[in-house]
């Protein structure tokens, strides 16, 4: 409570000097300055960013150079004000004791660190960061400037409650809370970078890229969070109470996630499935895109992206196409009337699959004669293609184009059932009343 109530010292202090000097003619002249330079500043900027198009301008910048440019014309009204209040307060200087100009001073203080921080801010991408970032680092040199940082943290390290070998301060909280975001921010940057360099690596298999990115994502957001707790001053040992508490929620409440967790980092060691390979799991056939540390992500092709558990990999039966190689059979199937020659079928239908540009010649496409149907001479076209991960459909669709084109040359007829349909006439029965006389 000692560092509040100097906090409230302090204040009440600075009060009654403003207080005593408000009869000052001069204390009336800073803020017509702040208030005149304030609203030229404000109209030069709205003007400026009215009048450039920062996107036309920064075309073909680098990103950081665009992220700067863009945060500079955000600026660009308050940079006009501290221009102006700076030039006013040169003026007063000279006119007057350096006490008669001291708002000025603070104002421009502010206005200054405002415009370092939001410039260097500006580089952070994610809005959420970029905002807790500013609004963190622009308190932190408003109380330093305005005189008040110590006794304001003092103030906040004097809330605290003991839990066990643990203290925790309203300033613990705040500073570890603003640290926890920025380190944690930083770590996914560095783990982004990193992914991409691997992606670029050709040597390296897609599986061993994405658990290398996976692992190293894991290893600095841990790194983070234990820079953050040492900087604050939390002992980790003191923490033995919660992560055993931890780790009876993982064993009941976690199980699953776990489990997930474990089965995405076998599956990327063992690389029974990567990404972009062809798999049908359950009645389901897709591709996979992406493995995340919980899912996987399969691509149907058809508007829809199905989040499989890593857990149903491991435990159900997969069917991977393209595990040790992404050639793929596929099987097309038709009849043709029982005039048609089944050695001549045959034969037309290989030429037929052959004329479609990515069916593949090796191993040639096989047609079987399977069965003698009830209107029809049943036969399965069987074909492979080496690239299943651009379509199933877009080949099977221009095979069975291809089949009907060539029998429609060769006269072969695509028959269908015939049924004969008999109608018997019942007799009337006798109407109602009458007498029917014998034969």
């Amino acid at each position: 409570m000692a560092g509040f109530q100097d906090m409230v010292a302090q204040a009440s202090a600075a009060l009654r000097t403003w207080l005593a000097d408000f009869s000052s003619i001069w204390l009336l002249i800073q803020f017509a300055v702040l208030l005149v330079t304030g609203g030229i500043g404000a109209l030069a900027g709205a003007v400026i960013r009215r009048r450039v198009d920062i996107t036309s301008l920064s075309m073909g910048w680098p990103p950081m150079l665009k992220l700067l440019a863009r945060a500079f014309l955000d600026c660009v009204g308050t940079i006009v004000f501290i221009v102006l209040a700076l030039a006013a307060r040169t003026v007063m200087l000279s006119l007057t004791w350096p006490s008669q100009s001291y708002l000025v001073g603070v104002a421009i203080s502010l206005a200054t660190a405002w415009v370092v921080i939001a410039l260097v801010a500006g580089l952070i991408r994610n809005q959420f960061i970029h905002r807790v970032v500013a609004f963190a680092a622009w308190t932190f040199a408003a109380l330093d400037i305005l005189g008040v940082r110590h006794a304001v943290r003092d103030a906040l390290d004097s809330y605290a409650v003991v839990l066990g070998g643990l203290r925790l301060s309203a300033l613990i909280v705040i500073k570890g809370t603003v640290l926890l975001l920025i380190t944690l921010w930083i770590a996914n940057a560095i783990s982004d970078f990193v992914e991409r360099r691997l992606r670029s690596a050709t040597d390296l298999t897609p599986s061993v890229q994405v658990l290398i990115g996976k692992v190293s994502r894991i290893l600095l957001i841990a790194l983070a969070v234990m820079v953050v707790l040492s900087s604050v001053g939390i002992d980790l040992s003191a923490l033995a109470f919660f992560s055993g508490a931890i780790g009876v929620g993982i064993g009941f409440g976690l199980q699953k996630i776990v489990s997930n967790f474990v089965s995405g980092i076998i599956l990327l060691a063992d690389k029974s499935i990567k990404p972009g390979d062809v798999i049908t799991i359950g009645d389901q056939v897709g591709w996979v895109t992406n493995m995340g540390a919980r899912y996987t992500s399969v691509d149907t092709r058809d508007g829809r992206e199905i989040l499989v558990p890593n857990e149903d990999f491991v435990t159900q039966q997969v069917i991977n196409w393209s595990y040790s190689n992404y050639r793929m059979m596929l099987k097309s199937t038709f009849g043709v009337s029982y005039d048609s020659d089944p050695h001549r079928v045959r034969e037309i239908a290989v030429a037929a699959a052959l004329r479609v540009p990515r069916v593949l010649k090796d191993p040639a496409p096989v047609c079987y004669f399977e069965e003698f149907g009830d209107s029809s001479l049943n036969f399965s076209l069987r074909y492979w293609i080496s690239d299943p991960d651009n379509g199933i459909i877009t080949v099977r669709a221009p095979v069975m184009l291809a089949l009907w084109d060539t029998f429609k040359e060769e006269g072969i007829e695509i028959p269908y059932p015939v049924r004969d349909v008999r109608i018997t006439q019942k007799a009337a029965p006798p109407a109602k009343g009458s007498k029917q006389q014998p034969d």
